[in-house]
């Protein structure tokens, strides 16, 4: 650096106080954060950076891009070498080269010019802070063992008239002093730049740095983040957050930092803060923020803020996921689907309390490291507790962070304590069973004693000839003791020859354990369906109507269904193994779906489902209609197909259940063009993992959200985050639009069931996404 020994004159002083009294009235830039894997550019053409997890480091950038026509938020492609760590100025971005160390910064209208003075060009850093104008940088090669350094700070403005940026040596950054010193990290904010000293402590310096006041310190610290005029730290060791400055810009906003918790990361925005929390890894932010907006069940490895987005790398998967202020529209958020890194690569072994990120944890095959070189990892902090209705079920070690797990999951007392205010805990649970219990005894009573009355009412008022009384026998299990004459009811239907059995009741009865409540896999409409094991040890489905059904349905209905069901047989439809008609029973035994249903696994708490089984789901469940529809002589039109209705067997392929009467009415026409829609919607389910219809959403139905940002080209914001990504979305996208066809308002621009099972088929074969 140049050796300044003038003084400023007063006059000199009296301009940089009048610019900084200004500066607080207009909202302009405020929060600058830490050098990271992410990182964002604030100013009118606000954008994020992030380092990609390939193994190759590139840069990934998306936000408001001038090259583009449209506000809304898009990826851009900046010819930018590969990264090794990023921070964001105001208009310009910075990082650090993978290959040399050196610096390189480029600007927000995409300029490839290394926005780097010739001076610094060849030199070598460990660190480098963007700020409101300015960069500083801490000598030293990045991957080497040394953790401080002397300071480099130049300046980068914007040239007017030129839509383009400069740079050149700093006058204003430069002091005898700060020469001298050696800093393990820095933060740049408007107008100063603040470091962490050896011994414990923060030194700050520029021309605005005087606003901070802060004190002398023997603290270290984890990590810094600036503001405009304010600076905040976190403590190495208690986690706390510390800030000093003048927050008065703020206006009523509450901009304290939360007492107590322990955090490992912070980002600065307009008007908002927010950090990533040390013991579940979740992200709580204070100030103006749109708190609705803030992932709730997500746990971060690294954030950033521009001045109203929010931005942060998921620990579970690396996929991108933004939040925003109360003033931004969430239709403006968009990140890429890529994968990004979760933190920064660096030599050595992690420390206590880190373990090195995992790369196979990603399950991709070609993918054996996040870092150029196999010499480098990631160190991330541990954490040791999960997000709500999560416990930890494995501690952190070298190499893999905790493991958290369902609460649903939870079956020892290992559990019941971390989930006693996550999820139902284990008494929760037996006072909810006992209560079920109590209602069921109730109701048993109630129904036995109006029983009581009815035979005695029907006794004293109906006699029989020869005064013999009949007794109801339509209860499994009652015995007619009064009239041991009388042949059970049965009805008359041609049974299946070589295709479905005709079982005994009493056979069904002890299949099942007497019907019990345990041994129920589900209900509906049509009544219970019982999980049950024949006497020759096969495991089956009953389904046993309610008196509801028998009633409405008469015998020539369920003669119908069952000639029908009989001729039915698919590999993906559930089909029928046998019937019982006795006693006034209707029973049907169906092959056993040991996974359960696929609302199940996409809604219900069941192991998640990756994208190769889903894509193959949704193309046998489309196979399976497609059969009813095409395959059978008059075509079957389910009526209501949903996720709830397509089963999963032993082998999670998909069987198509509880497909509806035939009715003679003509319309099955358009019976089949509605279940394309349900289908269509069963699609939206299986990419957003949203349910079909939900009230804690606004809009609550599933088309009403995903049908208007498919058609705007949006159909990424869709995809379930909850799920790893595959490395091509491509066909994510493709089948987000071929759900959008198939939920048109209009039956006639719906495909046939044939051609979504073609599209769908072809889509596996490709093997894109497998």
């Amino acid at each position: 650096m140049k050796n300044h020994n003038k003084s400023p004159s007063i006059s000199t002083l009296l301009l940089v106080i009048i610019a900084s009294i200004f500066s607080f009235s207009i909202n302009t830039t405020l929060g600058f954060g830490s050098m990271g894997p992410i990182s964002a550019v604030f100013g009118e053409n606000e954008f994020f950076c992030a380092i990609d997890a390939s193994g190759k480091q590139e840069v990934i950038c998306w936000g408001k891009n001038t090259t583009t026509s449209t506000s809304s938020s898009s990826v851009f492609a900046i010819n930018v070498p590969p990264m090794a760590a990023l921070s964001g100025g105001y208009g310009f971005m910075c990082g650090i080269l993978v290959n040399t160390s050196f610096a390189f910064c480029w600007d927000s209208y995409g300029s490839p010019s290394n926005l780097i003075p010739q001076v610094y060009g060849s030199v070598s850093y460990s660190h480098v802070s963007s700020g409101k104008d300015h960069v500083c940088a801490i000598r030293g090669s990045y991957y080497s063992d040394s953790e401080y350094g002397f300071v480099d700070c130049w300046d980068v403005f914007e040239v007017s008239g030129t839509n383009g940026f400069t740079s050149k040596q700093s006058d204003r950054y430069y002091s005898q002093e700060i020469s001298a010193i050696s800093f393990k990290k820095i933060v740049s904010g408007d107008g100063f730049t603040c470091g962490s000293l050896k011994d414990g402590g923060i030194k700050c310096w520029g021309p605005n740095a005087y606003i901070l006041n802060v004190p002398n310190l023997s603290d270290h610290f984890l990590t810094l983040a600036s503001g405009k005029s304010s600076i905040c730290g976190i403590l190495e060791m208690s986690g706390e957050i510390k800030c000093w400055g003048d927050s008065s810009f703020v206006n009523s906003s509450n901009l304290d930092p939360p007492v107590g918790r322990p955090f490992v990361s912070l980002a600065i925005g307009f008007q908002h803060f927010c950090g990533i929390r040390k013991d579940d890894h979740g992200v709580e932010c204070w100030g103006n923020v749109n708190s609705s907006s803030i992932p709730k069940d997500s746990g971060f490895l690294s954030i950033a803020s521009s001045d109203s987005i929010m931005c942060g790398i998921r620990e579970e998967d690396l996929v991108l996921d933004c939040w925003f202020d109360n003033a931004t529209s969430k239709s403006n958020i968009d990140p890429p689907l890529q994968l990004c890194s979760p933190g920064l690569c660096g030599p050595g072994s992690c420390g206590s309390g880190q373990f090195a990120f995992n790369a196979s944890l990603l399950h991709e095959p070609d993918l054996t490291s996040l870092c150029v070189r196999k010499d480098l990892s990631i160190c991330s902090p541990c954490g040791f507790n999960c997000s709500k209705g999560y416990f930890p079920s494995s501690p952190c070690t070298e190499n893999a962070d905790r493991v958290c797990t369902s609460c649903s999951l939870c079956q020892n007392s290992s559990c019941y304590d971390v989930c006693k205010l996550k999820s139902h805990t284990h008494q929760d649970h037996r006072l909810h069973q006992l209560r079920r219990l109590m209602i069921i005894v109730g109701s048993s009573v109630s129904g036995f004693l109006l029983l009581l009355i009815f035979i005695f009412l029907f006794v004293r008022f109906f006699p029989r000839k020869g005064g013999k009384r009949k007794q109801s026998a339509s209860r499994i299990g009652d015995k007619d003791t009064d009239a041991p004459d009388v042949v059970p009811s049965a009805v008359s239907v041609a049974p299946c020859p070589g295709l479905a059995q005709v079982f005994r009741l009493v056979e069904l009865k002890d299949a099942t354990n007497g019907f019990k409540e345990f041994n129920e896999l589900g209900r509906g409409s049509y009544g219970f369906v019982y999980k049950a094991v024949l006497a020759d040890g096969r495991h089956v489905a009953v389904k046993r109507a309610n008196a509801a059904t028998i009633i409405h349905t008469n015998s020539r209905e369920f003669e119908m269904e069952l000639e029908i069901l009989c001729s039915v047989r698919h590999s993906n439809v559930v089909n029928l193994l046998g019937y019982c008609a006795e006693m006034g029973e209707r029973l049907l035994v169906y092959e056993l779906m040991p996974h359960g249903t696929l609302h199940d696994h996409l809604h219900g708490g069941f192991s998640p489902l990756n994208w190769p089984l889903r894509l193959r789901i949704a193309m046998q469940a489309a196979k399976g209609l497609e059969f009813l529809h095409t395959e059978n002589n008059p075509p079957i039109a389910h009526r209501d197909i949903k996720s709830s209705n397509i089963l999963l067997d032993a082998d999670w392929c998909a069987r198509i259940s509880d497909f509806g009467l035939l009715r003679n009415d003509g319309d099955v026409i358009l019976d089949m063009r509605d279940d394309v829609y349900n289908f269509g919607i069963v699609l939206l389910e299986i990419l957003s993992g949203r349910k079909a219809n939900d009230r804690d959403c606004t809009p609550s139905s599933i088309v009403e959200w995903a049908v208007p940002l498919i058609k705007q080209g949006k159909a990424a914001a869709i995809i379930d985050r909850f799920v790893s990504l595959p490395r091509v979305v491509v066909p994510l996208l493709k089948l987000a639009d071929m759900a959008e066809v198939a939920v048109r308002e209009n039956p006639c621009e719906r495909p046939s069931m044939g051609e979504l099972a073609m599209f769908l088929e072809q889509l596996v074969k490709e093997g894109l996404i497998l």
